[in-house]
């Protein structure tokens, strides 16, 4: 090949990858890996984002995502953008691993054990990863939106050996199109026995004293009916409970990814919903007001003087 045909093959490789890679992709990977939970020969990993400047003393809030896929596969990069947003702004972040059917042969029961125990393990080390432990959200979307839901409603369905005097229930949870109900009137029944059906339902567990809950669900979603979202939280506030839905008007399942994780989402449902879990993280008193943000700002850079 001629110099001239290096110099033109070398500006083609570089414009498909501008174009095939996506934009700030980089800004989107984890600080690091940690195991909190071992079953058999099975590792399962907490992908961490932390904040710049944390420290040990710090008392930071947390938020711990959970990917979904129909409790049968899935994957945490599903919310990498998530959680290197929130902790941007002065969060930390994990995003989940959990054993799924595909890769584990396993039910939604061994999801919410896997859930509740990684809850746990956050809790528990709170003082060597500089987090608050009385500020931990769980979240997540679809199957990883009950698996997030089922910690903060479902009593029970612990990993067995854990220490259970240390709670797996987290202090507020953020809902994405979340499989609120178990049964034939939800979604996921053919994944459970007939008699078990409502055992990890939330809707059917609803009661006084769960924790504050932002739920996003798309009004055309034909995969978790959004009737199940509406019903939840009407259930929750009848109990004396905090709980918000947000209509996505038109949309279908899934409408909430970023386009790093759904290319074909254009960004704007990915950008409001952060708008509104940002607000409700906020009042919450879990993300510092935009002007206390701007005084530790200016306090950092007085100091590094």
């Amino acid at each position: 090949m001629t110099q001239k045909g290096i110099t033109m093959l070398k500006k083609f490789l570089f414009i498909f990858c501008c174009i095939s890679l996506p934009a700030h992709a980089a800004e989107f990977e984890p600080d690091r890996l940690v195991t909190y939970k071992t079953v058999d020969d099975v590792e399962l990993k907490l992908h961490v984002f932390e904040p710049e400047g944390l420290k040990a003393s710090d008392k930071r809030a947390a938020i711990v995502f959970f990917f979904g896929g129909g409790w049968n596969g899935g994957d945490p990069k599903q919310f990498y953008e998530q959680g290197r947003h929130l902790s941007d702004l002065g969060m930390v972040a994990f995003s989940a691993e959990y054993r799924v059917k595909s890769r584990n042969n396993t039910t939604p029961f061994e999801c919410v054990k896997d859930g509740k125990s990684a809850i746990r393990w956050v809790r528990t080390h709170a003082d060597e990863l500089g987090i608050d432990p009385d500020r931990i959200v769980a979240s997540g979307g679809s199957a990883g939106g009950h698996v997030a839901a089922c910690t903060g409603v479902i009593a029970g369905c612990e990993e067995a050996g854990e220490d259970t005097s240390v709670s797996s229930v987290p202090n507020a949870m953020i809902l994405f199109n979340p499989v609120l109900d178990t049964t034939d009137k939800g979604a996921g029944a053919n994944r459970f026995k007939p008699e078990q059906q409502t055992d990890l339902s939330p809707c059917h567990h609803v009661k006084a004293g769960i924790v504050p809950t932002l739920v996003f669900h798309g009004t055309a979603d034909t995969t978790v009916p959004f009737e199940n979202a509406e019903r939840f939280t009407r259930l929750m506030n009848e109990a004396g409970n905090q709980c918000v839905l947000v209509p996505a008007e038109g949309k279908g399942h899934g409408f909430f990814n970023g386009t790093f994780f759904r290319s074909r989402n254009d960004g704007t449902d990915y950008k409001l919903t952060m708008e509104h879990s940002v607000k409700f993280l906020t009042e919450l008193g879990y993300i510092p007001p935009p002007r206390e943000k701007k005084r530790e700002k200016e306090k950092k850079s007085d100091q590094s003087q």
